[in-house]
């Protein structure tokens, strides 16, 4: 069963169990595939789970940032309703590296990638982008290989 076909399941779930932030959460993110799905770039009309994965883990982000302003404004309550909502997103996303695992597979991609310092961020980052997509933050990526290059000089 694809993403898609389960998120329209989920949906009828959370319609009859009443829960609205479910729903609404599940409506949102169904709307956004629906979009990916008749853009004009998508020529065959599908939506495949990795890019399924990559606008609910886009979603989350922007929920997460939402949140954060809103904590910062001292709007506990439109927080907490951002909050409802990114859990509910990251139901459907891959676990997510813990710090040590991040820190190692940063330190595998380094020597795989012979860098020597930060001078080699580019390289480095470019192929931990890739590798750890889904598995990590982008922003968290970035900082590990940081601190990690930054350790070599």
């Amino acid at each position: 069963m694809s993403l898609f076909d389960k998120i329209s399941d989920d949906i009828k779930a959370a319609m009859l169990a009443r829960d609205a932030v479910r729903r609404d959460t599940l409506r949102g993110i169904k709307k956004e595939f629906l979009e990916a799905k008749t853009a004009k770039d998508n020529v065959s009309g599908e939506l495949s789970d990795a890019d399924a994965l990559k606008i609910i883990s886009k979603m989350a982000k922007k929920g997460k940032d939402a949140a954060q302003i809103f904590k910062e404004q001292n709007r506990e309550d439109l927080m907490n309703e951002e909050l409802a909502q990114v859990a509910v997103m990251e139901e459907y996303l891959p676990k997510q590296m813990s710090d040590e695992e991040l820190t190692a597979s940063i330190k595998e991609i380094v020597a795989q990638v012979g860098a020597q310092g930060p001078k080699d961020m580019g390289k480095v980052m470019g192929v931990a982008s890739k590798k750890l997509a889904g598995l990590a933050e982008g922003r968290a990526i970035s900082d590990k290989v940081k601190s990690v290059l930054a350790q070599m000089a």
